[in-house]
């Protein structure tokens, strides 16, 4: 067993650090809210640190999942950041959604110091995440990911490395790019269900087993009808990550149409105040658009 730290306890990390501790690791965790940590120890078993440097001292692997690129240098870099109390060997393992750029940035800070990184961004969210059944895809040298993967295997259904530090970011943005294109076709496909007088929920039952089926489809078609949209991965944190992936779009001069509008769409869910909504809720647009919110 490994000594590990876990560097942010939200609807993610939380549950994901616990499978840590169940797999028998040592397990230390830091959050910025420190009643959070002391919370998770009291109820895990595990202990908890007051700064990134001294959960990351000793350890053998640091995790971290945290919100963004500044949230992430904040963890990792400085007097009291993560990679101060690691040792030369230790790996840390990123499973934050950010950028390529912060990633290869802060890869290259901790290469300096002798310690290995790789990115792992999840899908599967928070029921992903406390059933521990997340698709994990990742990126790093062979030996970094090879070390790693029995370890993070605790919340993990599938792992797959896609090549050097970056590629788990890069294929991060696919998934989302992918998201956000069918919850959005499942909004109008619902909704029109309903405007034609159809029971939505059998349409979607139906459709799921054609060629139209897909996890969002059998997952979360019955809530969205039931306008129900709390199920963890908010629209604020959606919109942060399609930032990203446009951004990134750019940067390798590709088009991505329906990502942007979808992302545009998601502006106006903020809009009608649902920042916290979980992202099924692009259908909202359609009940605001029509009065019936």
């Amino acid at each position: 067993m490994a000594k590990l730290a876990f560097l942010g306890l939200g609807v993610m990390g939380a549950p994901m650090a616990a499978h840590l501790k169940n797999a028998g690791h040592e397990v230390t965790v830091y959050n910025r809210t420190t009643a959070k940590a002391e919370a998770w120890a009291e109820k895990n078993g595990g202990a908890w640190a007051a700064t990134p440097r001294e959960a990351a001292e000793g350890c053998d692997f640091v995790m971290a999942c945290v919100g963004n690129d500044d949230d992430l240098r904040s963890v990792v870099l400085g007097e009291d950041g993560a990679l101060a109390g690691m040792g030369e060997g230790a790996i840390f393992v990123d499973h934050t959604t950010v950028s390529a750029t912060v990633t290869r940035e802060l890869a290259a800070e901790a290469a300096e110091k002798g310690v290995g990184y790789v990115d792992a961004p999840v899908s599967g969210g928070q029921a992903g995440a406390e059933n521990g059944q997340l698709a994990i895809m990742c990126g790093g040298a062979e030996a970094h990911f090879a070390a790693a993967e029995p370890v993070v295997a605790a919340y993990s259904k599938a792992t797959i490395r896609f090549g050097e530090v970056g590629a788990g970011q890069l294929t991060k943005m696919v998934n989302q790019i992918c998201i956000a294109g069918l919850v959005q076709a499942m909004s109008e496909g619902l909704y029109f269900a309903m405007k034609a007088g159809l029971d939505p929920k059998a349409v979607a039952g139906l459709v799921s087993q054609g060629a139209g089926g897909s996890w969002q489809l059998q997952n979360r078609a019955g809530t969205m009808v039931d306008n129900e949209f709390n199920h963890g991965f908010a629209v604020d944190w959606m919109r942060k990550d399609l930032g990203i992936a446009i951004g990134q779009a750019k940067e390798l001069g590709v088009s991505l149409p329906v990502t942007a509008i979808v992302d545009q769409f998601y502006a106006e869910v903020q809009q009608l105040g649902g920042g916290r909504w979980d992202t099924s809720s692009l259908i909202q647009r359609f009940r605001a658009m029509n009065g019936e919110l």
